[in-house]
């Protein structure tokens, strides 16, 4: 692994080390060698002095002769009890010697101690570390992922520690998308429950009074069974939306991507609206650059603009119109729908775009899935929808950015 601080660290004070003992062991050598020059010079001088006195012919030529030339005498020696091979003719020299003996010994002996004291003082940071980390993932396995690790250097373990820290992270945010999961199930069952609650009820009673009253009059029966289907449409356009939101949720959708005229998407769309327009007796006035186009899936863009037609037309007074405009720029592409109703509320405003969210100029059959199916198929082309409302009606802002 890259980054062994500690490591080198360590290799560094340990050359200090060896270095000093080896200072200290040359000097300690030189000492040795100038303390038993002294002694013997000291011991030669002696002689030469005694000699001089017996012998005072004797010339300095003669004494140097004697002590350059190597004309020892073992047996001589041998006779005053001293071994040239294993003992020193002076004394002082041997007391010397052995002093050395115990210094060399301490040094050698201290500098083996003062080694493994750094070395276990380094397995002892790294098995305090080890253990730590142990600890930590120990309590990783509880699900406590309080914990923090704060260390900023980069040996080994620092490095794993900081891994383990991003992995806490990464399974804390897990845990707590899971948590949140759950809890958004929850309420979409209990939201599925309460829309599909209300159409079931609806069809039950009005089964039970067909039942119950053979000879109901053949137009009440009529209207009975077109609010039957109503129902009945309603339950299978919030089955189906909820489907494909989940399929969303699942990430089980390929869009296939093509480059699209957004003339086609509006066209698409319009097409699937018509009747609704039709039947409310509005009129739409479709403008825009037919050269303009984006790379999209255009089943899903067309399905997503249908249901936001959808809603403004919903919310349009009879006869009134629905302005479509699409244009192209360097930025984005976009798609503007605009109604001329009752707008939508300040307080509908940041919630228009929930499953399941009904604004105050909701209508009767809105089950409030359809903006929210929209919004989820455009943020998976790269796009955004804006909205904007005030008491002239509503504006829809599809765009799709090329960036």
């Amino acid at each position: 692994m890259k980054n062994k601080v500690q490591l080198r660290r360590l290799i560094i004070i340990l050359i200090c080390i060896l270095a000093f003992f080896s200072v200290l062991s040359v000097f300690i050598n030189i000492y040795e060698y100038k303390l038993y020059n002294k002694n013997y010079n000291k011991k030669i001088s002696g002689i030469i002095s005694l000699v001089n006195e017996k012998y005072p012919d004797i010339s300095d030529a003669e004494i140097l002769k004697i002590l350059e030339e190597d004309n020892s005498d073992d047996a001589f020696m041998k006779k005053y009890g001293i071994d040239i091979d294993n003992d020193s003719a002076v004394l002082v020299n041997e007391k010397a010697y052995r002093r050395f003996i115990v210094v060399n010994t301490v040094s050698v002996v201290t500098f083996g101690i003062v080694m493994a004291v750094v070395f276990l003082l380094f397995n002892g940071k790294k098995d305090r570390e080890i253990a730590e980390i142990t600890r930590y993932i120990e309590e990783l396995n509880k699900k406590n992922y309080t914990l923090y690790i704060n260390d900023m250097s980069e040996d080994e373990l620092s490095i794993l520690k900081n891994e383990i820290y991003k992995t806490t992270v990464m399974l804390k945010e897990s845990a707590d998308n899971s948590l949140r999961d759950k809890k958004n199930l929850k309420k979409s069952l209990e939201d599925i429950s309460h829309q599909l609650k209300t159409p079931i009820t609806s069809i039950l009673v009005i089964l039970d009074n067909l039942i119950e009253d053979p000879d109901m009059d053949i137009e009440q029966r009529a209207d009975f069974i077109r609010d039957i289907k109503r129902e009945t449409s309603n339950i299978n356009f919030l089955v189906q939306s909820l489907l494909k939101l989940s399929k969303f949720d699942a990430n089980t959708i390929t869009f296939i991507k093509e480059e699209i005229y957004l003339k086609d998407i509006v066209d698409k769309a319009v097409k699937n609206v018509s009747a609704l327009c039709d039947l409310r007796n509005i009129k739409l006035n479709i403008n825009g650059d037919d050269n303009a186009k984006i790379t999209c899936d255009l089943r899903w863009q067309a399905e997503a603009l249908t249901n936001i037609i959808k809603n403004c037309t919903e919310h349009s007074k009879e006869g009134e119109r629905l302005d479509i405009v699409y244009e192209e720029s360097s930025v984005y592409s976009c798609i503007s729908v605009r109604d001329y109703g009752d707008g939508i509320s300040k307080e509908d405003i940041p919630h228009i775009f929930e499953r399941f969210y009904k604004g105050q100029n909701a209508s009767k059959d809105s089950v409030g899935i359809g903006l929210a199916l929209a919004k989820t198929i455009i943020e998976e082309e790269n796009g955004n929808i804006f909205v904007t409302s005030d008491e002239m009606g509503t504006l829809f802002e599809i765009k799709y950015y090329k960036i």
